[in-house]
């Protein structure tokens, strides 16, 4: 359990200091209302999504979803959510506005992760239990292509200018760098055991490594690695410390890696690679998503099925909001 100390806000009254009941009142109405933006989590015990409203910080809806979902992801205008129903061997497109699945889409077996391209258009799917990689046009429905790469495949990014996808292989233990114009595998790079995530800057691309317990930093103009990152959390157990999903402040200046059963986030200074500081969360954090201004970072913490808040600012776990069983992805969506 995470202790919070909460500390209560000096209050005072604006009437005395000068200021009229008037002018509270259109201070009031001046003041902007929250922004009742939504971070939707996919619980892949629960074969469920729950949607959590950020300015109240709790569950606002259950949304049934096919079996074991885990990637999920928006189309740009946010009409759209895409899931990957693991078990049911299908990607389901949904209409966030009301919960109702529209159709499946042919992912191929075991979708675990995916990545929309810059496009809105072609949807890249790591298919697990196929050592393939899908492309799929997501308005006519169809496979564009299939990619054989590394076995196990399980991460995916995208490259800013949507040239290059990437695909992790945790058995392998590769990336495999795809031109996306060709469909054809331009490089191979190895990292360390069972990678789980990738993520592209504008010139680098990280990848975690699960059972590795590290972070490696490529140059994406030479596909060399730059950069390895390494954890060390006093009073937890090296193998406890298994790095898997990560997110980019928007200026690249701050990662938020997710460290598994350590249950703890360690904080990454980009310029650096240096390892600043580590947040306490819930048991087994696997993913991440910010809120709309990146004031607020959520985690899916999957063996004590919460969702920790962590204020960026402060670099600290505000509040712990149940969800369903084992929590696995993450997603943001403006409401307005």
């Amino acid at each position: 359990m995470i202790a919070h100390r909460q500390t209560k806000a000096p209050s005072f009254s604006p009437v005395g200091r000068g200021w009229g009941r008037g002018t509270t009142l259109a201070l009031c109405l001046l003041a902007p209302p929250a922004m009742a933006d939504e971070i939707w989590v996919t619980n892949e015990k629960d074969d469920t999504i729950s949607v959590i409203d950020t300015a109240t910080l709790e569950v606002i809806r259950t949304i049934p979803t096919g079996e074991r979902p885990r990637g999920i992801t928006f189309s740009h205008d946010f009409t759209r959510v895409y899931i990957c129903a693991s078990d049911s061997d299908t990607v389901q497109v949904m209409d966030p506005a009301t919960g109702e699945i529209l159709h499946d889409l042919p992912s191929g077996e075991d979708p675990e992760q995916f990545v929309l391209h810059p496009d809105d258009r072609h949807l890249w799917i790591a298919n697990e239990d196929d050592a393939v990689t899908t492309v799929v046009d997501v308005e006519s429905r169809k496979v564009v292509a299939q990619i054989n790469v590394g076995i196990e495949p399980e991460g995916m990014g995208v490259s800013r200018d949507g040239s290059i996808v990437v695909t992790t292989s945790e058995t392998t233990n590769m990336a495999h760098w795809i031109d996306t114009a060709t469909h054809q595998i331009i490089a191979n790079t190895l990292v360390d055991s069972r990678p789980r995530h990738a993520e592209f800057t504008e010139t680098e691309l990280w990848v975690s490594s699960e059972i590795g317990g590290t972070v490696t930093v490529f140059d994406i103009a030479t596909k060399a690695e730059k950069a390895k990152i390494r954890f060390a959390i006093p009073g937890v157990n090296k193998d406890l410390i298994q790095p898997v999903g990560f997110e980019f402040t928007p200026d690249f200046t701050t990662a938020f890696v997710a460290l598994g059963p350590s249950n703890h986030v360690a904080v990454v200074n980009m310029q650096t690679y240096e390892v600043e500081t580590y947040i306490l969360v819930g048991r087994r954090v696997w993913h991440l998503a910010f809120n709309r201004d990146h004031s607020q970072l959520f985690t899916t913490n999957g063996v004590s099925g919460d969702v920790t808040v962590i204020d960026v600012a402060s670099r600290t776990a505000l509040k712990s909001i149940k969800v369903g069983r084992f929590p696995w992805g993450a997603a943001f969506r403006p409401t307005e």
